[in-house]
């Protein structure tokens, strides 16, 4: 008998049709991989299975949990449910903890809601809890608050408060989306793990095929609220029918085209830059310490070249590329752009400043929610000494949003108005509106579904081709890595541990930590 059983699902928010003759089924110890796009309804589909759908909802059809018609339990009886029959596994572990509570007393809260024991006991079983999702007490106190934890830690202590109870079924809904590669594994093997010796069933959802197809024993695809396709791991990936799913997979391996010619001449000069940060005092009249998290780098970016730079977090990344905008000054050595320095004196140079921008990996959070997309799109202008004004200021927003495929009338609406990979067009028309020499893209695709993501790779290869933009693309995704960069670096402990053509990178890695992040990528099923 199957733990989870969905059988013909239709559910209408309002009179809007969000899913369509839904069916699928997860057994004892099964993980069962839901993929399709943003808007396929798979998060909906886990959202009807734990009754935590918005207002004017309608479901109909039956879903079957342990024996439980979900869909016709009161709300106390699914209250009862939620956390000890089923738990569930957000994508952003920051915003499902309270960052005002330790760690221990929010996975203690989950016992202490379902279960009447004390607050000793309920520690010591969120104790053990933590220590089996590996976050032993004796290296991660119980006190500790989720802002001193990794994305990766954290995201373990929202599993913890999942598999409290021992739940039968867990759904997992894009648990891995926000990590580096080898945080990404390790969550991925710990969810299997935690299934193969509690036999839970488990739900997985995510746009990822790769890592659904490494983890799932079945896969359900879905588009437009309905299942398209289904089928045994790995076996539907050589008999794909769906044009939908195959184009999905094929997607997923998309390389785009690019022509452009690569100069000789260095436009980014980075000379052993290092930065420091202070660390608290060990005792009361002792001095503060030191982190280096960037230790002597170099590297050039050539005119019209794509430069990758991957590394786990914490690796320095975001500290170099803060210091390359001229928003964090480096302690040590240099930092040209065009034969510029970047900092004169201990202030960013603003002539330079203006011949570079930066994507980042949220569009809907890089901007004002309030302001039209006009105003938005021109907050570059204040880099300028003349910014233009009237029908010139127009005519620049036209073609900034026209050149990333959106219409001039587009500045007229707000951001919601747009979907994930339309906020993101918008973001990279930002970036271009004063014409800059280099872009630097921080995990600008790494939130976007497959076609979307692809889409946005292609358009930026036609850019670099148009515009004869240089590009520094960081991410922790080594696929797109792959596909979209001519040179590679590698970042570890605020270091470049390996550099070079990225396609030598990749096949013939040579520093054991490069071999140990391509490892750990998830690998894509060849489609027959």
């Amino acid at each position: 008998m199957s733990l989870l059983r969905i059988e013909k699902l239709d559910l209408d928010i309002g009179k809007r049709p969000i899913l369509r003759d839904v069916s699928l089924s997860v057994d004892p110890g099964q993980i069962v991989g839901v993929i399709g796009e943003s808007g396929s309804g798979k998060s909906m589909t886990a959202f009807t299975v734990m009754q935590l759908l918005p207002e004017g909802a309608v479901a109909r059809g039956s879903v079957t949990l342990d024996g439980h018609d979900i869909l016709t339990l009161s709300e106390p009886e699914l209250c009862a449910l939620r956390g000890n029959k089923v738990g569930m596994v957000f994508q952003e572990p920051m915003t499902a903890l309270n960052p005002i509570r330790s760690i221990g007393d929010q996975v203690a809260e989950t016992i202490l809601i379902h279960e009447r024991v004390s607050k000793t006991e309920a520690l010591n079983r969120a104790r053990e809890a933590l220590a089996r999702v590996e976050l032993p007490e004796d290296r991660f106190p119980l006190t500790r608050y989720p802002h001193e934890l990794s994305g990766g830690q954290r995201q373990r202590v929202v599993i913890a408060m999942a598999i409290a109870l021992r739940p039968k079924l867990l759904i997992a809904d894009e648990p891995t989306t926000a990590l580096d590669v080898t945080t990404q594994a390790q969550i991925l093997k710990l969810l299997e793990r935690l299934v193969r010796e509690d036999g839970m069933g488990m739900l997985m959802i995510s746009h990822d095929l790769a890592v659904v197809s490494d983890l799932a024993d079945e896969i359900v695809i879905m588009r437009s609220g309905e299942v398209v396709e289904r089928g045994p791991c790995p076996v539907i990936f050589s008999a794909l029918q769906h044009p939908y799913s195959i184009s999905l997979l094929a997607a997923s391996t998309h390389a785009p085209d690019r022509s452009v010619q690569v100069e000789d001449t260095p436009l980014l000069r980075v000379s052993e830059v290092r930065r420091s940060y202070r660390t608290p005092r060990k005792t009361l009249f002792g001095k503060p310490g030191a982190f280096e998290a960037v230790k002597g780098v170099s590297f050039d970016l050539k005119k019209g070249e794509s430069l990758g730079l991957v590394g786990e977090s914490g690796c320095g990344k975001s500290t170099l590329t803060r210091a390359i905008l001229g928003l964090e000054e480096v302690q040590g050595g240099e930092i040209l752009l065009a034969g510029e320095p970047v900092f004169t004196g201990h202030s960013p140079n603003r002539d330079v400043r203006r011949k570079m921008q930066v994507v980042f990996q949220d569009p809907y959070g890089s901007f004002n929610p309030r302001h039209r997309v006009d105003r938005l799109v021109c907050e570059p202008f204040h880099l300028l000494d003349t910014p233009p004004t009237g029908k010139a200021r127009d005519r620049a927003i036209e073609e900034a949003l026209t050149s990333v495929g959106l219409t001039a009338a587009d500045r007229y609406k707000y951001i919601h108005e747009f979907s994930g990979g339309q906020r993101q067009r918008i973001a990279i028309a930002r970036a271009l509106i004063i014409k800059p020499e280099l872009i630097l893209l921080d995990e600008a695709v790494s939130a976007l579904d497959v076609q979307v993501r692809a889409q946005i790779l292609d358009l930026l290869a036609d850019l670099s081709d148009q515009f004869g933009l240089s590009y520094l693309f960081i991410s922790h995704d080594l696929s797109v890595v792959r596909v979209i960069t001519d040179r590679c670096l590698v970042m570890k402990a605020g270091e470049i541990v390996e550099q070079g053509p990225t396609e030598q990178v990749f096949s013939n890695p040579q520093h054991p930590y490069t071999r140990e992040l391509i490892a750990a990528a998830p690998d894509l099923p060849e489609l027959a």
